[in-house]
């Protein structure tokens, strides 16, 4: 993965507000993310993950996809990260609002499907026993200039993050930062071809007011290699000019400490609203 640290730093930050991106006529898009870091139950001596796929999809099948206030969820499994028992339980709302109603309304949802209190407790216990009771979770609010996947994945794909931090400049202004984000969006996120899918995203309720989590879809770890070289070629297509480069870097560069991490998840296909 060559080049990544010198070819992401062209990545902008955001600042921690909403700023409008891209023109109005954009369809409207979820509002929030909920992040659930989960971890396997290490204790559990016959763990399958057939069995846990199996469960998980009747789970989606008879309360989420039914669930109208969940507007997406998704589970991504540790591929390279800190902990090999993490994984992630993604959801979707398209409003603040959304996030307790949904819960209610799951709730109502899996009585519905499991009318007998014995059988729904235990649906439940054979699911939650591939869990430990360790958690957390932190909510982000999207940001425009996605690049969107066209169509639901129907195959396991690698999803890179990467968690860098705002620095809130003195000298910067949302302007700036707007005519900058753009370029960049338009001429080297959306360009590079292995990028399957690009969602931004910023703090919203969590430990760390200063994230921004920018997730980037991929069809392998051979192809996140790929985009990482194209990420340092197309600046240089796009802005031929070293100085010129050099000048919007550095402008870019005052909106970030510099500091981030980077973290490669496999996303579950079959999983997903």
């Amino acid at each position: 993965m060559k080049n990544c640290k010198q070819y992401l730093l062209l990545l902008l930050i955001a600042i921690c507000a909403t700023g409008s991106l891209q023109a109005q006529e954009e369809e409207k898009r979820p509002e929030f993310l909920v992040v659930t870091t989960m971890h396997w139950n290490m204790d559990q001596e016959d763990y399958d993950f057939d069995d846990w796929k199996a469960l998980e999809k009747e789970y989606l099948d008879k309360v989420v996809m039914k669930n109208e206030l969940i507007a997406g969820a998704s589970f991504f499994m540790h591929q390279f990260t800190e902990d090999n028992s993490e994984l992630l339980y993604v959801q979707v709302f398209n409003s603040w609002n959304d996030i307790h109603a949904a819960a209610e309304r799951s709730n109502e949802l899996a009585k519905e499907a499991w009318p007998d209190e014995e059988a729904r407790n235990a649906f439940f216990k054979k699911q939650g026993a591939f869990y430990s009771m360790q958690h957390s979770d932190e909510i982000y609010a999207t940001m425009d200039g996605a690049k969107a996947l066209s169509e639901m994945p129907t195959k396991d794909m690698t999803l890179y993050l990467q968690k860098r931090h705002f620095a809130f400049p003195e000298d910067g202004s949302m302007k700036e930062w707007e005519e900058l984000n753009k370029a960049y969006q338009e001429n080297i996120v959306h360009k590079n071809e292995y990028i399957k899918g690009y969602y931004p995203n910023r703090h919203y309720y969590g430990a760390d007011r200063t994230e921004f989590l920018e997730a980037f879809y991929v069809d392998s770890l051979t192809d996140l290699d790929k985009m990482l070289d194209r990420l340092g070629e197309l600046p240089e297509e796009a802005w031929p000019d070293e100085a010129s480069r050099k000048e919007m870097g550095e402008k870019m560069s005052k909106y970030y400490t510099g500091i981030h991490s980077d973290y490669i998840y496999t996303y579950v296909s079959g999983l997903s609203k």
